[in-house]
């Protein structure tokens, strides 16, 4: 292995290796493993590579580490008021937990917090180089990889390091994705993406329609029904809308007792019927479209407010838009109403801006990556994604074990070639296997996992990888 990298930006390097096509010099990083992103998922990849005896270069193109979660950070999509939406116990990564006196859903400062003692107690500082952001990433002869990095914002000269492996944990909710509809260019009132709202004061007195279904498009519609004058929530579809406690307990908590106890999912589904007809009953009445789907068939959106506010007649809800006009948007029942603003809760897309989307096997044009669990590449075992999963639980254990399967998977390239080798074999036969019962094929439910099926698909990944040889 290679000596890790110290703190220090000047440590001593190998000699230069013959140069790129187009003259670049490249510096050998020998056995060191690249890891892109310094949030969640790649300060538990540079800390599981570590523990398994790798060096480790982490880039961040910001000066801080947290990733979304860092509010300070430019591509963060959090607003003042985001919390958790899974608990505390099915978030926090499973050989660090979160202290007990926390709530069951945390705020994002806390969540801040918590990766910056991660960090610490692990001591990952030392092997980040922050303020870096990666401009290339090309694969080389031997299943080695050319990383070009540069100062964030494009200052400096550019500087080319050649790595074992690479670990892609840029993230996934950083680049929004933008609805195109009739006539928007001429809407003479204010449009915003979700990824650009911060706080209630944003909606203050204004009529606000707020286009989106998602966890976020709820916050933003129960902050509008308190702050704005008037509040329209368009939706395409309709959506199961999870309460957060049930039975006194968060709802995750709950529904992984189920899963735990083996119970089948039509009982589940039933569970979860006779608990909303007790609560909040028939949706419909309150102008809400009926879902299209069998709940868990997609994961429900988890919150507690917004049928509450439907329900006041503070959020009116209102089908899909069907174009703009210069002062009103026009609905697809043929109501047109006029809101100052438009916030698009629209979500967003995958973006690994660095890569040749061939490499991870995109498909058609809207770069949607072809993977076995979500995070290995055909063709190219040296080569990995983490964090790339929406969850219906929380996701820092999912990208933990993940980041384990691949240092476990360089470890026996070095030691049990023939593991690796039908590793391999595995992860192009398995490439886009699903592990929930989704049945949109929107990119909002690309990466959709029911936790349970993830972990168990994990698990029997590490015992392939380390079983006997036959």
């Amino acid at each position: 292995m290679s000596p890790s990298p110290e703190h220090d930006r000047s440590r001593p390097e190998a000699a230069p290796l013959a140069p790129t096509r187009d003259g670049r010099p490249v510096s050998d990083r020998g056995d060191t493993v690249c890891v892109i992103g310094a949030g969640a998922s790649g300060l538990t990849t540079v800390k599981n590579l570590r523990e398994h005896g790798f060096g480790v270069d982490c880039y961040e193109r910001e000066t801080g580490v947290g990733g979304a979660w860092n509010w300070r950070h430019d591509r963060s999509p959090v607003y003042a008021s985001t919390h958790l939406i899974s608990s505390r116990p099915f978030t926090q990564f499973p050989d660090f937990p979160m202290p007990d006196s926390w709530p069951d859903y945390p705020h994002h400062s806390q969540l801040l917090s918590y990766f910056e003692r991660y960090a610490d107690h692990f001591d990952l500082r030392q092997h980040i180089w922050f303020g870096t952001e990666v401009v290339r990433v090309e694969p080389v002869e031997g299943e080695r990889w050319d990383v070009t990095t540069r100062s964030t914002g494009g200052y400096g000269p550019e500087r080319t390091s050649r790595y074992a492996a690479v670990v892609v944990a840029n993230g996934h909710n950083w680049s929004p994705k933008l609805p195109r509809y009739e006539g928007l260019a001429e809407f003479r009132g204010e449009v915003m993406h979700a990824s650009s709202y911060q706080d209630p004061a944003q909606l203050r007195g204004k009529r606000v329609l707020v286009v989106g279904a998602g966890n976020t498009g709820c916050d933003i519609a129960v902050e509008a029904a308190q702050q704005a004058s008037h509040c329209w929530h368009s939706t395409r579809r309709g959506y199961w809308y999870a309460p957060k406690y049930v039975l006194g307990r968060p709802a995750d908590q709950v529904n992984d007792t189920l899963l735990a106890l083996r119970v089948p999912l039509r009982v589940r589904q039933w569970l979860y019927h006779w608990t909303l007809r007790l609560t909040v009953g028939d949706l419909t009445r309150f102008g809400l479209p009926a879902p299209d789907h069998r709940v868990y068939e997609t994961h429900p959106i988890a919150n507690s407010q917004l049928v509450y506010y439907v329900g006041h007649g503070e959020i009116a809800p209102v089908p899909d838009v069907a174009r703009f006009h210069d002062r009103t948007v026009e609905l697809t029942d043929g109501r047109r109403i006029d809101p100052e603003l438009v916030v698009f809760a629209t979500g967003y897309l995958p973006r690994f801006e660095f890569l040749d989307p061939k490499l991870l096997g995109d498909e058609g044009a809207e770069g949607r990556p072809r993977l076995w669990l979500n995070a290995f590449v055909p063709g190219h075992p040296t080569l990995a994604v983490v964090g790339l999963v929406q969850p219906d639980s929380g996701i820092f254990p999912l990208s933990h074990w993940q980041a384990v399967l691949f240092a476990r998977l360089l470890r026996a390239r070095l030691t049990r070639p023939e593991r690796a080798a039908a590793f391999a074999r595995r992860v192009t036969a398995g490439a886009g296997e699903r592990y929930s019962g989704a049945v949109k094929d929107s990119s909002r439910h690309w990466f959709e996992v029911g936790h349970a099926d993830y972990l168990r698909a994990l698990e029997r990944a590490l015992h392939e990888l380390e079983a006997s040889r036959k």
